[in-house]
């Protein structure tokens, strides 16, 4: 299992595989690298790079003080700096593409390129919120069967789903034990997201002109809660080249092998290439 050791010992996992374009793959809040399982098949031929965040999946926890995008940049750029890897094109989803805009504006020699997939400057209280109401918790049902019963009937924003698939993402995001399910990252992660909830609401517009350019892309779901139609015009008024694509029956977030998404990513790979 491949591991490597932050600065402040903190012991992180990741997976390194293919050959060619370097692109890291950055996940969403909750999530590990496994997010971009259903990504990794429609990929060109390349070398992809994936990382749990600390106190995520396979990583340590190493409390909440430390969940932060500023720490979990340096980790991206550390993990890099293992590899031997100088610049990546990265595919950032949620808070993978925050992380993705704080690198464009600190760490801009180390990237070819970014991809955000429903994610902008500006978040939605309304999406925000609906993070509040179950990060942390571990869930009522027993099963990944009534996990992805409820998928199926809360995720408004989706539509034309298999079960299958909210089985599947049942599966990837809890670990079954004997008294029920459980959360695969940090309940600690709860207070950190909290803390930056009830703060003041910083500017990141800025970060988001630091791309400015870095070739950039956005995947929005057509049913989104957290990126509004308004950021997005916002977005493509100040980056008019910036590759853009609206996926139907998708909330936040896209699976990304939907053919909008796949169409973009590979648009953008080419040109990060």
């Amino acid at each position: 299992m491949p591991q490597f050791t932050a600065a402040d010992g903190t012991s992180l996992h990741y997976d390194d595989d293919g050959t060619g374009l370097p692109v890291l793959a950055l996940a969403g809040l909750t999530r590990t690298g496994a997010d971009f399982d259903w990504l990794a098949p429609h990929l060109p031929p390349c070398r992809l790079i994936r990382m749990d965040y600390r106190g995520r999946g396979r990583s340590d926890r190493s409390g909440a003080a430390t969940y932060t995008i500023p720490q979990e940049a340096a980790d991206a750029i550390a993990l890099l700096d293992h590899l031997g890897v100088d610049r990546v094109a990265l595919i950032g989803t949620s808070r993978g593409g925050l992380i993705g805009m704080f690198l464009a504006a600190t760490a801009r020699d180390r990237l070819r390129g970014l991809c955000l997939n429903d994610v902008g400057p500006v978040l939605e209280q309304a999406g925000l919120r609906q993070i509040v109401d179950y990060i942390g918790r571990n869930p009522s049902a027993r099963t990944y069967e009534d996990v992805a019963a409820a998928l199926a009937r809360t995720m408004t924003g989706f539509a034309n789903m298999p079960n299958d698939r909210w089985l599947a993402e049942a599966r990837r995001h809890f670990q079954e034990m004997p008294d029920g399910l459980r959360i695969t990252y940090d309940p600690g992660l709860r207070e950190a997201f909290l803390q930056a909830f009830d703060g003041p609401v910083a500017d990141a517009w800025p970060l988001f002109d630091a791309c400015a350019g870095l070739p950039l892309a956005l995947i929005r779901g057509a049913n989104s809660d957290l990126l509004s139609t308004a950021t997005v015009a916002e977005m493509r008024a100040r980056r008019p080249d910036m590759l853009f694509a609206e996926v139907p029956d998708r909330g936040h977030i896209p699976f990304l092998d939907e053919p909008k998404s796949l169409d973009l990513i590979h648009a953008f790979l080419r040109q990060c290439a």
